[in-house]
């Protein structure tokens, strides 16, 4: 991508779940004017609080926070649809006097945000009506197969049982006469470039294995199987983020009679873990020129950006 003179201003503030980037974040807000872009894929979705954990309102009411509570299930979003929207709050706090913190864990979203996406027409609703019924009738197997055998470059990405991403791959491809490849290829021509200087919030292996323990139990505490309960009653597809989000597909497995309660918890537990490891690597490999460092590290690097 050519080079842009840069005409927005923003911070983003990143790492794995559990780290403590939200408190990190309020912090300096308090100390320098500012606002809160979240960057999480899950806290958009009105209703998925708890085991999303998304700000509290007293910290909304502290300082504004943007792209949370924006979309009502069963609505989709995606990171093309985010980073449009980031933009426009960037230009509108910029004009303000205000450079605004990205603050999340969602990597893809970032990335959106910093470098595009193809511009790919939506999907079809028949179309993925269709894939819908494959995948009812012949589960993640057998819509792996029909990818195998109409996009062998997508398939030979994807593992056989991400039934998400196949989802999107087959709508893509029967919506548009396109590899999804091929897309993802493309960049937009219509990318406003942004000063966004990036730091990443790390937090010893061990340290976040126990926060992330104990966060699940307080958020079982707090309710979080109501709300999972109240999601399961919304009768979304399986395929649907908010029914694969972690942590929620394993309560919902516990509701469904699959497993135990206190099996749903361990699970939730071991997934949101691993989740963070993955998060740790992309962090690693998809920034190679962000900052990292300790909480009090980027509080004091972070200030007067």
């Amino acid at each position: 991508m050519e080079n842009r003179k840069a005409v927005l201003r923003a911070v983003a503030l990143m790492g794995a779940t559990g780290t403590g980037k939200s408190a990190l974040a309020m912090q300096l807000a308090a100390a320098t004017p500012t606002s809160i872009i979240c960057c999480d894929s899950m806290q958009l979705y009105r209703g998925l609080d708890i085991g999303t954990a998304k700000p509290a309102e007293a910290e909304r009411a502290l300082v504004p926070h943007f792209l949370v509570d924006c979309c009502e299930l069963p609505d989709l979003y995606s990171a093309a649809r985010w980073a449009e929207e980031a933009r426009v709050v960037i230009a509108s706090e910029n004009e303000q006097g205000r450079v605004p913190l990205i603050v999340g864990g969602t990597g893809l979203y970032l990335k959106a945000l910093l470098q595009g996406f193809a511009d790919i027409p939506d999907e079809n609703p028949e179309v993925r009506e269709k894939f819908e019924m494959l995948l009812w009738v012949q589960g993640a197997e057998g819509l792996f197969a029909y990818l195998q055998e109409h996009d062998a470059v997508m398939a030979g990405r994807l593992k056989p049982n991400d039934s998400q991403r196949i989802m999107r791959a087959l709508c893509v491809l029967e919506s548009t006469g396109r590899s999804l490849a091929d897309w993802q290829a493309e960049e937009s021509d219509r990318v406003v470039a942004i000063d966004c200087p990036v730091f990443v919030l790390d937090v010893e292996r061990e340290l976040l294995r126990e926060r992330l323990a104990r966060r699940c139990q307080s958020m079982m505490q707090s309710g979080w199987l109501d709300e999972v309960r109240w999601l399961a009653g919304l009768n979304l597809p399986d395929t649907h983020p908010a029914m694969r989000a972690v942590g929620y597909r394993q309560l919902l497995d516990h509701l469904k009679g699959e497993l135990s309660l206190e099996k749903a918890v361990s699970d939730s537990i071991t997934a949101t873990r691993r989740y963070a490891k993955r998060q740790v690597t992309w962090f690693n490999h998809q920034t190679p020129d962000a900052v990292h460092g300790s909480a009090d590290d980027l509080k004091e690097k972070m200030t007067g950006c």
